[in-house]
């Protein structure tokens, strides 16, 4: 084998361990705890939040998991969906300052949510869904610290919050965006009106047109006639002219 080719065998080989090693260090970077979807629109109402739990260690398995919910923005009407093998309790706290909603006046809301007896096992994850009924209107984002229990008795904390212009953390909370709500004010069917009333114009400006045509066609047809019928008289009449 020449040295060329070898050299060009190693050159390929390492570039494959190279790029290897930067999508290893990528998985590793991105196996936290996140929140899905990543944004709601605030006030949003009767929508599912699923927070996505991997296992970042190989000797040990996830064996609970604790999620926190904010309470001076509280996530009204909070349920969970059962999962196989995990049992999920739900606690409440009374909140400093009630939220009133068209069904009432909420003094209470869900603050934590805890799943135990399930594992979630090396290279693997596991979702757990909450349902909501109601996501506050008074927030930007919301962020869900987790505590992430392993079987070797070590606990990760995820609850660092990101800073504006800074790196993110390494143990970042879940955190969902809450964007500006759609306007309500705007009925639906006014884009429809519009085109409409568009079209209407359209139609009406297409039909005068033609009316002015038609009306241009008859006052040139009426003056053609009458120059016609000028000419079949002064024929007649010099017809009939005695001779000098």
């Amino acid at each position: 084998m020449s040295t060329t080719r070898l050299a060009l065998r190693r050159t390929g080989l390492g570039a494959v361990l190279a790029a290897a090693a930067v999508l290893a260090a990528a998985g590793v970077a991105s196996a936290h705890v996140t929140v899905h979807p990543e944004s709601y629109a605030k006030g949003a109402t009767d929508g599912l939040l699923t927070f996505r739990v991997p296992n970042e260690e190989d000797t040990a398995t996830t064996t609970k998991v604790q999620v926190f919910l904010p309470t001076d923005h509280p996530v009204l009407g909070v349920l969970v969906t059962p999962h196989d093998g995990w049992t999920a309790k739900v606690t409440t706290t009374k909140l400093k300052t009630p939220v009133k909603t068209d069904d009432g006046t909420i003094t209470e809301a869900a603050s934590e949510i805890t799943w135990t007896g399930g594992k979630i096992a090396a290279g693997q994850f596991e979702d757990f869904d909450v349902a909501f009924g109601q996501l506050p209107e008074d927030a930007d984002e919301l962020a869900f610290k987790t505590l992430q229990s392993y079987s070797d008795g070590t606990t990760v904390r995820w609850i660092e919050e990101e800073e504006a212009g800074a790196d993110e953390p390494e143990n970042p909370a879940p955190v969902l965006k809450l964007t500006a709500a759609a306007d309500e004010s705007t009925p639906a069917s006014s884009g429809k009106s519009t085109q409409s009333t568009a079209s209407a114009k359209s139609t009406a400006q297409a039909a005068d047109s033609g009316d002015s045509t038609a009306r241009g066609l008859g006052i040139a047809g009426l003056v053609v006639g009458v120059l016609g019928l000028a000419a079949a008289a002064f024929a007649v009449v010099r017809t009939r002219s005695p001779r000098p």
